[in-house]
């Protein structure tokens, strides 16, 4: 098992990402290549930038989770605007604050617990 997958944070990530890929899989067809791609994408890079930010050191480790962190506010800027073109509902962009804030929060405070 490799160090990333002992991760809380990773894990909950994979299942922001999987919730993410649900919501754009129902936007319109003619968004499949363009918004719904892109928060695919956003969405698979949180636990992307874990995985790959868990080797070397823990001050690198800390830039990926920032870039990480990045990505979820990515995804939450996406669903704003999905939410605007009404793509989604306000329940679902709730919902899915609410997980983006607590990814957040974990991320960091699992970033101040590494040693530099």
């Amino acid at each position: 098992m490799f160090r990333f997958e002992q991760l809380e944070i990773w894990r909950l990530a994979v299942e922001y990402a999987k919730e993410c890929y649900a919501i754009a899989n129902k936007f319109p067809k003619h968004e499949s290549y363009s918004l719904a791609d892109q928060l695919r994408r956003a969405a698979i890079s949180v636990s992307n930038n874990i995985a790959e930010g868990s080797v070397g050191s823990s001050a690198n480790f800390k830039k990926y989770l920032n870039t990480a962190v990045g990505s979820v506010l990515e995804t939450v800027n996406i669903l704003n605007f999905s939410l605007e073109v009404e793509y989604i509902h306000q329940e679902v962009k709730g919902d899915m604050y609410e997980k983006a804030e607590k990814l957040i929060r974990k991320i960091r405070s699992f970033s101040r617990s590494l040693n530099d």
